[in-house]
């Protein structure tokens, strides 16, 4: 294959950043646009040895997946890939995705998958799931400001403020501060130049409280005109925080080091089940509440607590899972890098009443094998023990020396919540070498219209 020629390929499968995957003699191509069922004519773009990226010209025979998109520019944004394929086919790729990775890199045999993997859990109401959305500001054309989303591995805004995953009250609010913005001639950021005063806006929304937060991400120490802004935003039902938050560095980074309180409160409140958490404009929090329930649901039904375990919850965040757990466990100690989390972990655990668990700064790496380390020291002829011991770690996974220091503290239970199906199944591989054997596994669809799924796996350790 050669760049330039024109190919007809049938699409078969989806790739990681959602383009379509088919063959022509045996040669990948990687086709933006395409749905899992399409035939369709493509032009090559960038040819590799094995392997080739092209573009999408011509539909000569759609998929029976696909379906008319709810938001029209959704072959455009980057933010949803799948959102022209029908929500069953989008649940069976996210499936299959997860049972391929564990049979061709965990090493499980597919009898063995279907026995202890349950179907996805899929969502009731696949749109208007994000309590979160970051909005960046730019110029049209004609100069006027405009806000949406970057184009698909571009910084290009397609301007929109009505976003089908995001709430409805993003849209009035979006409006507003570029109708503000327009009166008062203040500018929006250029990336190209450095120049230019509003860079983003953060919107968070508690989905049981309706509380909102917005916060103006600015190239500068002020905004002009502020408290007529403020006195708009305020007229909005639930409005509970509106923050500013300088970052004047020529960086991607979206949000500053850190912010500053214009009206109401630094923080707004929502509910996972009946654990409180405060959220401020820094603090991670799961962006689709409905689900992530369901997720840590599973989790703690996984981890089987009786009332008591001594827990260890690794890559804590904010303590989500950890206070999750803390309702039915003696103890739970949660680790995690940044600071803030923990100081947001502590102050959750405070509001909730939550006395029993207890967080650490630091890696995972880090903390887990010195605690271990240091207990036996500190106790001779003892180990320290975990009954259960939960991961939620990032997309590359588990550090091998915290897999391995979770296998020496020999917990009756793993739970692991993963974001990366692909490094999911590779450590579970070493913890079978250790051995653990999955018990039960569920995929749970905490993105739909992404290409994103999360995976909960609960392991048993085998009696030696």
């Amino acid at each position: 294959m050669q760049k330039n020629d024109i190919v007809t390929v049938t699409i078969e499968d989806i790739g990681v950043n959602g383009e379509g995957i088919g063959k022509v003699d045996g040669y990948t191509l990687f086709i933006k646009d395409g749905i899992i069922g399409d035939k369709v004519e493509a032009k090559i773009m960038k040819a590799k040895k094995n392997y080739g990226y092209a573009r999408l010209m011509n539909i000569i025979r759609q998929s029976p997946y696909r379906v008319e998109p709810k938001c029209p520019i959704a072959r455009r944004c980057g933010g949803c890939q799948l959102q022209e394929m029908s929500y069953e086919k989008q649940l069976e790729f996210k499936n299959n995705k997860v049972m391929g990775n564990l049979e061709r890199i965990g090493g499980f045999s597919p009898e063995f998958l279907d026995r202890v993997m349950e179907p996805i859990e899929r969502m009731d109401e696949p749109f208007y799931y994000r309590n979160k959305a970051q909005f960046p500001f730019g110029t049209d054309k004609e100069g006027n400001p405009i806000t949406g989303f970057y184009a698909g591995r571009t910084h290009d805004i397609i301007a929109n403020t009505d976003c089908a995953i995001g709430v409805p009250d993003n849209k009035k609010i979006l409006e507003l501060i570029l109708a503000f913005m327009k009166k008062h001639n203040v500018s929006a950021y250029d990336e190209k130049t450095g120049k230019g005063l509003i860079r983003h806006a953060l919107i968070r929304y508690g989905f049981i409280t309706k509380e909102i937060m917005i916060c103006l991400v600015v190239n500068g120490a002020s905004i002009p005109h502020s408290e007529e802004l403020i006195q708009e935003l305020r007229k909005i039902e639930g409005m509970t925080s509106i923050s500013f938050s300088r970052n004047t560095k020529r960086t991607n980074v979206i949000m500053g080091d850190s912010y500053g309180l214009l009206w109401g409160q630094n923080f707004i409140t929502d509910y996972i089940g009946k654990v409180k958490y405060q959220i401020s404009p820094l603090s991670f929090y799961q962006v689709n509440p409905v689900q992530t329930e369901k997720l840590y649901g599973l989790a703690l039904d996984y981890a089987g607590l009786q009332g008591e375990e001594t827990v260890w919850d690794l890559y804590c965040g904010i303590g989500t899972i950890s206070l999750f757990l803390a309702q039915a466990a003696k103890k739970v100690y949660g680790v995690e890098i940044v600071p803030q989390a923990i100081e947001d972990a502590k102050n959750n655990a405070k509001i909730n009443g939550i006395e029993n668990a207890e967080f650490y700064v630091g890696k995972a790496e880090d903390i887990l094998p010195e605690y271990y380390r240091k207990y036996g020291e500190e106790h001779p002829g003892e180990e320290a023990h975990a009954d259960v011991i939960v991961v939620d770690p990032p997309r590359k996974g588990c550090d091998e020396s915290v897999l391995e220091t979770m296998a020496e503290m020999k917990p009756e239970k793993i739970v692991y919540v993963s974001c990366d199906s692909a490094t999911l199944a590779r450590d579970l591989k070493y913890l079978r070498g250790k051995g653990y054997e999955v018990e039960r596994g569920r995929a749970v669809d905490l993105f739909p219209m992404t290409v994103h799924v999360e995976t909960v796996v609960g392991l048993q350790r085998k009696d030696t």
